[in-house]
């Protein structure tokens, strides 16, 4: 059973390797770990640094040392991380030293949530149905993005030859995405974020048209309801079947219904692309939530062509997390890896008890590994609970 948590490379900075890799085998009872390879700006809290309690990490920049024979003649080139070079390369610790650390190495990498490239490249970003930009993601359907994604993968895999790379935002993302200081006073519900997120840039369009979808009606439908929602004065729901009947909920606009089952194409084919270049000796997996068709996934189509999925299923009960699982493994198949994504936040999480319940659920129900969210943002003593974790599956 694979048993990660996730880790960024400031953190194996900040406390070394060795201690890292000691905590994971023997305080925490893990056999992987999950370096963000490339990675978004935030604010985090440090409770395990040493040196730093807060930290902002650079915008969309790569954690590794991208090799610019592969990225010549690509439009959307990635930004090495200063600490890349200030304070060491640590994908190329991780991997050189698996046989020392006893740990093997996954690669956290998101593909198109990125605001820094979305600045750059406003042409290849999302845009909503009155053609404002999403600038923090990277359309699906736009080739240039598309490039960029499965030369990111190829690079990490051809030149680290990590053992997993994990793909996060390789699909459409929703409206509500904590940018920077979002401003809500409508009050948005679930359905009219989801009506926001719906991108209709000139590459969807394009791409729907050129397969016969009615775009140009979808997009004026989509257009329509969030004008009206902009005009109540208070939320009201439109879609009393929406998010349960997924794209059924729209049945009865069928321009709409229409474009939003051609919606997972550019998601799926992405990912099929980026298996197809990536160096077959790393496994391809997606990071995913419940209800990933939201962002244009199709589990089914997906499970064929790469090798498998991790589910987050960060606040859920025990059994809400086994039924995710267990729809997850009817979706993928048998053969393909299964893992579940856990947070150890508190106060979601209040005690050791809690997460081992939720780690024992996923297990039971199919998971074939664990990824705990996460290393640098918990105290030490949360190890604990997650060595507990362990315990209840191994």
């Amino acid at each position: 059973m694979q048993l990660s948590m996730w880790t960024y490379p400031w953190d194996i900075q900040d406390q070394g390797l060795d201690r890292i890799a000691a905590e994971f085998r023997n305080r925490a009872g893990l056999n992987t770990i999950s370096m963000a390879t490339s990675y978004h700006a935030g604010r985090f809290l440090q409770p395990r640094s040493p040196r730093q309690k807060a930290y902002f990490p650079e915008d969309g920049t790569v954690y590794f040392r991208p090799d610019e024979s592969l990225w010549q003649d690509k439009a959307i080139r990635p930004l090495m991380a200063g600490n890349v070079t200030e304070r060491g390369d640590m994908l190329e610790a991780l991997t050189q030293d698996r046989d020392v650390t006893g740990l093997k190495v996954s690669c956290w990498t998101v593909c198109l949530h990125n605001s820094r490239l979305g600045m750059l490249h406003p042409d290849h970003v999302t845009r909503n149905a009155f053609g404002n930009a999403n600038y923090y993601n990277l359309c699906p359907s736009s080739p240039a993005a598309r490039a960029y994604a499965v030369t990111l993968v190829r690079d990490i895999t051809m030149n680290y030859r990590p053992d997993m790379v994990e793909l996060e935002s390789p699909n459409f993302m929703g409206f509500a995405h904590e940018y920077h200081h979002e401003k809500d006073g409508v009050g948005l519900n679930a359905e009219d974020d989801f009506l926001l997120s719906l991108c209709f840039c000139d590459h969807c369009m394009t791409r729907a048209a050129r397969a016969g979808v009615p775009v140009e009606g979808a997009r004026r439908t989509v257009a329509r309801f969030i004008a009206e929602l902009c005009e109540r004065d208070v939320p009201e729901r439109q879609f009393p079947k929406f998010p349960a009947a997924g794209i059924d909920a729209f049945g009865d606009h069928p321009d709409l219904h229409a474009y939003l089952a051609w919606r997972s194409e550019p998601v799926t084919s992405l990912i099929g692309e980026i298996k197809a270049a990536a160096d077959p000796a790393s496994r391809i997996v997606l990071i995913d939530l419940k209800d990933g068709w939201l962002g244009g996934v199709d589990p089914s189509a997906v499970g064929k062509l790469c090798d498998g999925a991790i589910l987050c299923c960060y606040d859920m009960e025990p059994n809400a997390i086994g039924d995710v699982i267990r729809t997850g493994r009817a979706a993928l198949g048998s053969e393909k890896f299964l893992g579940v994504g856990l947070r150890v936040f508190y106060p979601e999480v209040g005690e050791a008890a809690i997460l081992a319940a939720r780690a024992k659920a996923a297990v039971d129900a199919g998971a074939d590994g664990v990824n705990f969210y996460n290393y640098g943002l918990i105290p030490a003593k949360r190890l604990d609970w997650v060595k507990a974790a362990v315990a209840a599956i191994s």
